[in-house]
């Protein structure tokens, strides 16, 4: 069952505000199946919306966008579950669905038609007045990437980092050292107190992690 959830992350001074929408299904990858869950974002005002993520359940993720304009819809990476309900979400708004070409991979493992746009590092993409930069973060996967938001203190880490560690890297198209690199160079520098909305999970921050780094090149994993 999918649920729709308003975090309590900061409001902008112009009203974009973060909400997230957990949804339900199946991934797969290397021949094997996980039943999942995972946190849809949609970072947007009364008025317009950027979905990070299209996992699952697209009537789910339209309900919660209801008649706001999808700016854009943004892809963290192409493992099935971030992708699959991206043909019917693209279909009903019109809006075009963007992934880093590195992850072209994994998406022609499971999407027929091509991803509307691409993903560059640094890149922007603004709504109301917050503007999302792109970080590529590979190692989960190798077009991986994380959104930040720093007028809403917030990054959307993707399967990058979660709650306790790195994402899986044992997997094909992943590299542990890859991933290490990516957090320690790319989001540990982040300001301790910026909220990691993760693909899957309950947020964290980056000051709760950051300490925890050595632990895991230690564990290798």
């Amino acid at each position: 069952m999918s649920r729709p959830h308003r975090m309590p992350v900061a409001t902008s001074p112009g009203g974009v505000r973060v909400e997230r929408v957990v949804t339900s299904g199946v991934f797969t990858l290397d021949g094997i199946s996980w039943e999942v869950d995972n946190n849809v974002w949609l970072v947007g005002d009364d008025s317009e919306v950027v979905v990070v993520d299209a996992a699952h359940d697209a009537d789910a993720i339209l309900a919660a966008v209801g008649g706001r304009r999808v700016a854009a819809v943004v892809l963290t990476h192409a493992h099935s579950d971030h992708v699959n309900a991206v043909g019917g979400l693209v279909a009903a708004t019109g809006a075009t669905s963007y992934l880093h070409p590195d992850d072209r991979v994994l998406w022609d493992q499971t999407q027929s038609d091509p991803p509307g746009g691409e993903l560059t590092d640094g890149q922007v993409f603004t709504v109301g007045d917050v503007e999302l930069t792109v970080l590529h973060t590979p190692g989960h996967a190798p077009g991986a990437v994380c959104l930040y938001a720093p007028a809403l203190h917030a990054l959307f880490s993707g399967d990058t980092l979660f709650n306790g560690g790195p994402g899986a890297t044992g997997r094909s198209f992943s590299s542990f050292p890859t991933i290490i690199a990516s957090i320690s160079g790319r989001l540990l520098g982040l300001p301790a107190d910026t909220v990691v909305l993760t693909g899957h999970g309950e947020a964290t921050t980056i000051g709760a992690e950051e300490p925890h780094l050595q632990e895991w090149i230690a564990r290798g994993h």
